[in-house]
């Protein structure tokens, strides 16, 4: 009964704190951190400590999950070497640096548990995002954050388990760099193979299911599904749950109906709501628990205290020296890439040439080649269809440039970068799963959650100066309307010609539906194409998506 009543005051204690967070202009999730701190401090509750086995497997998966399949696929492929650098590049850099200075300043924390406390520091959080998301800066930002906060997990979980390993082996050369290496690529090829390999399969199973409510239950095991054997066979779990959801975030569009898709996502809202929100109050509600462990053991908390702040500047000291070069290479690359397109452009007109002088064939010069007349047919049929595809491609390409020049990255938008770069719980819960006989954990569990927390306050809560002051890019709904406008003459276009008029009422409706579908291949079309934004491309979906469930629904 007690833990009932406890669970229903928690959810009560959520949707309030939704409630509360746009009248106070706090974002919800550290209104929640600061009232579990604030209930875990007074004197009649308990301490509380949460199994990192819940964060890392009943918690983060279904919420990476969910934050992967609300993620554009198009605009993650775009940005893709951003985030790869971010989630691999970035961590592995700040987890030694961080490492190093912790045991230089304080030698009785062994090498291998400071890298090992490094890398529980170093990943941002996809979860804490959300601070960062209702800002109002550019979408690119966004996906590039929650990019970086999908995939960085696997890098510093894997450094974890190696400085650990090497920890108690008390060798810092069982640190082998190629052994990390080896590790990474190995749980990252697992995590890849099963993601998609559960994406695809639940997706097929999911088109063959006819009740929008029987499909939403089959939604829930999936970042289980991918999670579970991943972690048994080495893998990175929460890495396999993120690739099944952008899976099924490509590819759901065109197999699911809008009826399953819409039920979806609205109670994937509800489940995320809540898991986010628990998540927040849980590591504040921890915070007496480990406070009162450090006391106990003799630890300094003052101690623990300058190492949280030196550790947490440090570590957005190194996201500042490692951003600014990751935009000058971006820079670099989109001008190699303008290069390539306008190549490419000439190539292909070069080959359209040649195809248009191939039509004319004469008997001399079937002869020669020696062919038939239907052979050459064929022949230039395959040409043909090759041109197509370089220029589909050739179109993607020019869309992506295009999507790079509209919204560029400078310093402004790299200090965004930099600063809604916070921690959350990933750091806490990974720095819980260090094992019991770990030398000083208690301290190093205090360190991680007063760097998490204090990441969360002081760059949460001053994320909106920091935007008002460097005035970066800001999301455009001028340009979002007049593209708008292009992508309804685009629907407008690929509906039928057929007029409704001597058909039957039912007739009419199918017809009508018939036209929708056809609108929204047209869409998906252009989407694989990239010729449209992400939040165009949504809008317009959400319309056709709207219409359908409103005539599939009528009698």
């Amino acid at each position: 009964m007690e833990i009932l009543v406890i669970a229903v005051a928690g959810l009560l204690v959520i949707a309030a704190g939704n409630q509360l967070a746009p009248r106070v202009g706090v974002a919800s999730p550290l209104l929640l951190l600061a009232l579990g701190a604030g209930v875990g401090f007074l004197p009649f509750v308990s301490a509380i400590e949460l199994d990192p086995d819940i964060v890392l497997e009943v918690v983060l998966p279904p919420l990476l999950f969910s934050t992967a399949v609300s993620m554009p696929v198009m605009d993650f492929r775009r940005e893709l070497r951003a985030v790869a650098a971010l989630a691999v590049g970035l961590v592995a850099v700040s987890a030694t640096i961080i490492g190093l200075v912790v045991h230089a300043v304080m030698p009785t924390i062994a090498l291998p548990w400071a890298i090992a406390l490094g890398a529980v520091l170093s990943p941002t959080d996809a979860v804490a995002i959300t601070v960062a998301r209702g800002s109002g800066v550019s979408q690119r930002i966004i996906t590039i954050l929650e990019g970086e906060g999908l995939f960085n997990d696997a890098t510093a979980l894997i450094l974890l388990s190696s400085a650990t390993a090497a920890g108690i082996a008390h060798s810092a050369d069982a640190l082998q760099p190629a052994a990390l290496v080896s590790g990474f690529l190995t749980s990252l090829a697992l995590a890849l193979a099963i993601g998609w390999a559960v994406g695809e399969g639940s997706i097929r199973v999911r088109s063959r299911i006819t009740n929008p409510t029987a499909d939403t239950v089959v939604s829930f095991t999936i970042p289980f599904l991918a999670s579970l054997p991943t972690d048994y066979l080495g893998g990175s779990g929460l890495v396999a749950a993120v690739v099944a959801g952008l899976v099924i975030s490509f590819r759901r569009p065109r197999l699911l109906p809008p009826a399953h898709r819409q039920t979806a996502q609205q109670n994937w809202r509800t489940i995320e709501l809540i898991l986010e929100g628990g998540i927040f109050l849980f590591m504040g509600l921890q915070a007496y628990g480990i406070v009162q462990d450090v006391v106990d053991g003799g630890f300094g908390l003052r101690a623990a205290v300058l190492l949280a702040a030196g550790t947490g500047a440090l570590a957005v000291l190194v996201r500042v020296a490692f951003v600014a070069p990751l935009l000058v290479w971006l820079r670099r690359v989109r001008r190699r890439h303008r290069q390539h397109l306008e190549e490419e452009r000439q190539r292909l007109e070069r080959f359209e040439t040649r195809l248009e002088q191939a039509r004319d064939i004469d008997d001399e010069l079937l002869a020669k080649h020696g062919l038939s007349a239907e052979q050459w047919h064929q022949a230039v049929t395959g040409w043909r269809d090759r041109l197509e595809r370089g220029q589909r491609r050739q179109r993607r390409r020019g869309a992506d440039l295009d999507y790079f020049t509209a919204d560029p990255l400078g310093p402004r938008e790299g200090a965004v970068i930099v600063w809604a770069g916070m921690r959350g719980a990933v750091t806490l819960a990974a720095a819980q799963t260090l094992p019991l006989t770990t030398p000083n954990r208690p301290f190093l569990l205090l360190v991680a959650l007063l760097v998490a927390s204090g990441s969360l306050v002081i760059q949460g809560l001053t994320l909106g100066g920091v935007i008002r002051l460097v005035r970066p890019r800001m999301a455009s709904r001028t340009a979002d309307d007049a593209e708008r406008e292009r992508l309804l003459r685009l629907l407008g276009d690929a509906a039928t010609s057929r007029h409704a008029d001597a058909l039957t009422p039912a007739e009419a409706r199918e017809l009508a539906i018939e036209t929708i579908r056809v609108q929204r291949h047209a869409l998906l079309d252009a989407r694989d194409e990239g010729l449209f934004s992400s939040s165009s491309l949504e809008y317009a979906l959400e319309r056709l998506d709207a219409k359908e469930i409103l005539l599939t629904t009528a009698e």
